[in-house]
């Protein structure tokens, strides 16, 4: 091995050795993947509707305060009025008495005319803001800071009063605090609701999780049974969900086993059918025969056969997993008569039917099912051999005829044994229809011979499954 060589392959056993790490990484825990999903959903909506709720509750307990405040703002227009002297006063003070201590935290303030404002005696010395000129003829809602130590939640509209031209202001103010309480109170109650609700659903999801996965213990726990031998299929009834995997699991396990068992029964046929030869070979080295070389050409060509038999078999048994095997069936009887026309160049091939026809096969395997047929019928025909493709419901159909003396009813199962050959005269080696028989069969087909209505010789039915 070159050094290069020794690079790659070290490179490759890295890779290699890294792959279950970076699958572990893709695939992580089903069960965690399920949960952190819902724990970010659940999050996500109860985030969302907390402080949608928030909102709600918020608005309502601002509004509620500021319909009390309007209430007192209404009351104290109405008993307003303009004095001798052009001065708005009150008629009837309002009855609420933090209005008279001051700095209580409700307060109110008529201003205008360019006059110094009429205030509450609860603001003392202070006076709330008229600095903005706009128009207030509806009622106008703000919070206000121009006091350092208190925000005030203020309402105030424009009004002409009876008897004068001046448009007074009408302000009616209270801090914030109780307002505040009352929120930090709610919220207070909302968050840990929605937390507690939140942790609550993720519980919910994380059991919901693990009980819904619970079967897969099961299905763990029996895939242990069987590597243990104590069971050979998975037969605990499971949730409709998880019993078509199951039900796959055990056809695949079929499949393979029966695989198992044909590769077994090959490799005892092969031995079997080596076993004679070796022992011929073995007993005329060790004696002075004087045909060796015969002897040897002809064992060596027996065994030649079997093996070229069994391989046959063995190629088509592993090829038969693969699902996604299609041939044109046309197209290789086309392929293979050009190749049969060369070798016998005074037989006349012909062919006709359905070009479109698919068969679940592979390509290799189906021109040696072709190939052996049409041999046959140019070697034992009298000239002239005709194909026609067809399909047939879910099959595809070959039908080889030629114009030979055919075969009798009585040796019609029985060519299709191995070795067998009813013209002796020919060279073969009596495996080829033997052949065609078991690969056919593997792929769930069948061959069968019957007699040709319009050649008078042999016709042979290859049935394959259709694609």
């Amino acid at each position: 091995m070159t050094e290069g060589d020794a690079a790659k392959a070290e490179a490759a056993s890295d890779d290699f050795a890294s792959r279950p790490a970076l699958t572990s990484r893709i695939t992580g825990s089903l069960a965690r993947r399920m949960i952190a999903i819902a724990a970010l959903w659940i999050s996500l909506l109860l985030i969302g509707g907390g402080f949608a709720l928030d909102r709600v509750l918020t608005g309502a307990i601002t509004r509620n305060f500021d319909s009390n405040l309007e209430y007192v703002l209404i009351a104290m227009i109405r008993s307003s009025e303009i004095g001798p002297d052009g001065e708005v006063r009150m008629i009837e003070p309002l009855g609420d008495q933090r209005f008279l201590e001051p700095y209580s935290g409700l307060y109110w303030q008529i201003s205008g005319g360019g006059q110094e404002p009429y205030p509450s005696r609860s603001l003392w010395e202070r006076r709330l803001d008229t600095s903005d000129k706009h128009d207030d003829r509806q009622l106008h809602t703000y919070d206000s800071r121009q006091f350092p130590d208190e925000e005030l939640r203020v309402l105030e509209r424009d009004v002409v009063l009876p008897g004068s031209k001046v448009n007074w202001r009408f302000q009616i103010a209270q801090s914030r605090e109780a307002l505040d309480l009352q929120i930090r109170a709610v919220r207070a109650t909302l968050i840990p609701s929605l937390a507690l609700l939140g942790l609550g659903l993720i519980v919910l999801a994380g059991l919901q999780t693990f009980y819904g996965l619970w079967p897969l213990r099961h299905i763990r726990r029996a895939i242990a049974a069987m590597r243990g031998g104590e069971n050979r299929r998975i037969i605990a009834p499971l949730p409709l969900e998880v019993q078509p995997m199951v039900d796959e699991l055990n056809a695949l396990l079929a499949h393979n086993e029966k695989q198992a068992e044909e590769a077994r029964l090959h490799a005892g046929n092969l031995a079997h059918a080596l076993k004679t030869p070796l022992t011929v070979l073995l007993t005329s080295a060790t004696g002075s025969t004087s045909d060796l070389a015969d002897i040897v050409r002809r064992e060596a060509a027996a065994m030649r056969r079997q093996v070229d038999h069994h391989l046959a078999r063995a190629r088509a048994v592993g090829r038969r997993g693969a699902a996604q095997a299609r041939a044109n069936v046309f197209a290789s009887v086309d392929s293979v008569s050009r190749a049969v026309a060369a070798l016998y160049p005074d037989v006349r091939l012909d062919a006709a039917g359905d070009r479109n026809v698919v068969a679940r096969v592979e390509r290799q395997d189906l021109d040696e099912l072709v190939g052996n047929l049409l041999d046959n019928a140019a070697k034992y025909g009298g000239g002239s051999v005709f194909v026609t493709v067809q399909r047939d419901g879910n099959m595809a159909e070959i039908l080889i005829e030629d114009d030979g003396a055919g075969i009798s009813p009585t040796d019609r199962d029985r060519i299709f044994d191995r070795g067998v050959r009813l013209d002796s005269n020919k060279p073969g080696t009596g495996l080829g229809l033997a052949i065609v028989r078991d690969v056919a069969e593997i792929y769930g087909g069948s061959v069968a011979l019957e007699e040709s209505e319009d050649l008078g010789g042999a016709l042979v039915r290859l049935r394959l499954p259709a694609g």
